[in-house]
């Protein structure tokens, strides 16, 4: 007889819990062997990708196309036996199956045979694709109305002929009940699903592009998804916070850059406030230093009434900005950057400013709404038009949801199967320390600095209105978007004031952070992996934040392996300076794998000439043996999981634990 063993009070409490699940010796080790059996499946793969920038048709052909994964297993599948020209259309297809099968329909004459031959195709690929996942895993993925005949299609053996007829009929049936566009789709939906079991967004989804909006709407349904905050994050999350600094900041980017689509269409706010304010109080203003930047079929579409609006507009929330960011800087030591409070050095009567002990001639000091005495103070009219914008952002319904989301799904850093996820640096001093930051009345560098970051930029955001937590939260993330050496920002200053009335271009730098030096050294790589508590051959740092160079023979890979910067250039304003259309990575159950892509063509030409995007992968790095889930994040909690029902069975079977047979 099993002697009987005593149990702590909270492990015992634990275990009659766990009971409740698993109520019998029986039903706790069914759990136990199926735990096993995952174990013992390769990892699954992930997918990194960076800095998207509101381009919205690129990132979602990336993400349909799984980086190129979807046509490499096409191309495993059917390479000698269908053509390439088919094999375009089936990738097609599978990226976009509602618009690309109309286009079919239209040009296809007999359609049942087509569907026929698509569907042979389709369901071999969901066979390869699920093939490292369990049976409930797959049929949990798959849409309900079909995952029974699913289920079946993907486990019927074909060489049986019985089988094969069982097979067509059920296709036969999708057919003739007009169910195969329908049907089609779902099973091109849930391709696309099993090709990727995690997808990691290594920040910077806003900002530049048209429709960031777009993107975190696919986001918001995707399977498993985590995401590490960049600067351009940090500053919307900031804005829907109620920042009226970040609202302005919004605001001004937006305007430089001509994107106000994601404002306006995207989240329903209004600029027309900011539009009669400008037109009145800047209508005989010097605007030639806020030109709104606009290129190629842009520049065609405005009038010059357009560009002058636009210009004032810019203009005047730029000025409305460098008064809040003072505010900011005065209001927090702390932050160490008096140096950038600017507008209290202007001379007026000599149109000039004296910065670090140097005299520069203004390009412009035509600022109606500055009192030279009292330079950072608002006027009244300024202080009503910002806080009425500053509304518009937090009663954007569409944009507080995208905002917990980032909240939700999102962090300064992730650690996930070995690998430390962060979209900018880790502060260091040119001596290689960790920089340290006073702050809070404490003193942090480091994993401890970015924990403290991450949690008050969730008091920004969570905290109850008026607290101080909350308003020192908001001050924190305009740090974190713009602050000195901030993990996210990793540069000295932010130069825009400089930009703006300074045509030295000398001025105009912003040196970036040691890091981005450093990170070159194997050693300085290993030694902040431990600083995160990452160790071995496999463990790396994935960044974004700073484009790669391409053209000039830059490479992602730094610290000899040990650090991937996946910033190759997806905003398209970028891709000048970078010479390709961004970089991915790959990781699976054998391999590293990093893409390179060129620009995307757009979606409607991918759709109508079934053109993918030019990409180049190479495999970065080989596992030693392929790995298996038992490897992963995911396999230490199922082992601690197995640990649990383990001793569930011991209470069981000592009687610690009475078992239920009922259910």
């Amino acid at each position: 007889m099993e002697e009987k063993k005593s149990y702590r009070p909270e492990n015992l409490h634990y275990l009659k819990m766990l009971a409740r699940q698993y109520p019998n010796v029986q039903a706790a080790s069914t759990e136990i062997i199926n735990l096993h059996a995952i174990l013992n499946l390769p990892k699954g793969t992930e997918h990194f990708i960076s800095d998207v920038h509101g381009e919205y048709e690129a990132f979602l052909h990336i993400l349909n196309s799984a980086s190129g994964v979807v046509r490499e297993k096409l191309d495993d599948l059917f390479a000698t036996t269908v053509s390439k020209a088919d094999l375009d259309q089936l990738a097609t297809l599978i990226y976009y199956p509602k618009e690309k099968l109309e286009e079919i329909e239209r040009e296809t004459e007999d359609m049942r045979e087509w569907y026929r031959i698509t569907f042979h195709r389709l369901i071999e690929l969901c066979r390869v694709v699920s093939s490292k996942y369990t049976r409930s895993k797959v049929r949990k993925a798959m849409p309900k109305e079909y995952a029974y005949i699913l289920d079946e299609m993907l486990h019927t053996h074909y060489e049986d002929s019985d089988k094969r007829d069982y097979y067509e009929n059920i296709i036969s049936t999708i057919i003739d009940i007009d169910r195969a566009s329908n049907f089609l789709v779902e099973l091109c939906e849930l391709i696309k699903r099993l090709a990727v079991d995690h997808l990691h967004l290594v920040g910077d989804i806003f900002d530049r592009g048209p429709r960031a909006d777009i993107i975190l709407d696919s986001l918001l349904g995707y399977h498993s998804v985590d995401i590490q905050w960049g600067n351009h994050d940090v500053l919307w999350m900031g804005a829907a916070s109620g920042s009226r600094t970040l609202v302005a900041t919004v605001l001004a980017n937006s305007l430089r850059y001509n994107n106000l689509e994601v404002i306006e269409t995207g989240y329903g706010i209004s600029l027309r406030p900011l539009s009669v304010f400008a037109n009145e109080v800047y209508r005989d203003c010097d605007v030639s230093r806020f030109e709104v930047k606009l290129t190629g079929d842009d520049a065609a579409k405005y009038t010059e009434k357009d560009k002058l609006l636009a210009a004032r507009m810019h203009k005047a929330i730029t000025m409305i900005l460098f008064k809040l960011e003072g505010q900011k800087v005065l209001r927090n030591p702390c932050f160490h950057m008096n140096d950038r409070l600017l507008l209290d050095k202007v001379d007026y009567e000599h149109k000039c400013i004296t910065i670090q002990g140097v005299t520069y001639p203004m390009e412009d000091t035509d600022f109606p709404t500055v009192d030279p005495k009292d330079p950072y103070t608002l006027t009244q009219e300024e202080s009503t038009l910002i806080n009425q914008l500053t509304r518009s952002f937090r009663h954007s319904e569409k944009l507080q949801r995208h905002v917990r989301f980032l909240y939700s799904k999102g962090s300064l850093y992730k650690i996930y199967n070995g690998n430390l996820l962060f979209h900018g640096c880790i502060p260091m001093n040119a001596d290689g320390a960790l920089t340290t930051f006073t702050i809070g009345g404490q003193s942090l560098s480091g994993k401890a600095f970015l924990d403290y970051a991450d949690l008050t930029a969730r008091r920004a955001y969570y905290s109850k209105r008026g607290t101080e937590e909350r308003e020192f939260g908001m001050d924190f993330l305009w740090f974190l978007w713009a602050g000195r050496n901030s993990p996210i920002f990793g540069r000295d200053r932010m130069t825009t004031f400089e930009r703006r009335f300074i045509a030295d271009e000398d001025t105009w730098t912003e040196p970036k952070n040691a890091y981005y030096q450093l990170y070159n050294d194997p050693a300085v790589c290993e030694a902040l992996l431990r600083e995160f508590g990452l160790e071995g051959p496999h463990c790396h740092i994935i960044n974004g934040h700073i484009p790669v160079k391409s053209k000039k023979g830059e490479s992602p890979v730094k610290g000899g392996g040990k650090l991937l910067v996946i910033d190759g250039g997806f905003c398209k304003a970028y891709q000048k300076t970078t010479g390709i259309a961004g970089y991915t990575l790959i990781y699976n159950s054998a391999c590293y794998r990093l893409v390179s892509h060129q620009p995307f063509a757009g979606r409607a030409n991918a759709i109508r000439s079934n053109l993918d995007i030019a990409s180049t992968s190479v495999v970065f790095e080989r596992l030693d043996a392929r790995l298996k889930i038992a490897g992963t994040d995911v396999g230490r909690q199922l082992k601690e999981q197995i640990d649990d029902l383990s001793a569930l069975l011991q209470a069981f079977r000592s009687g610690e634990i009475v078992e239920d047979h009922k259910q």
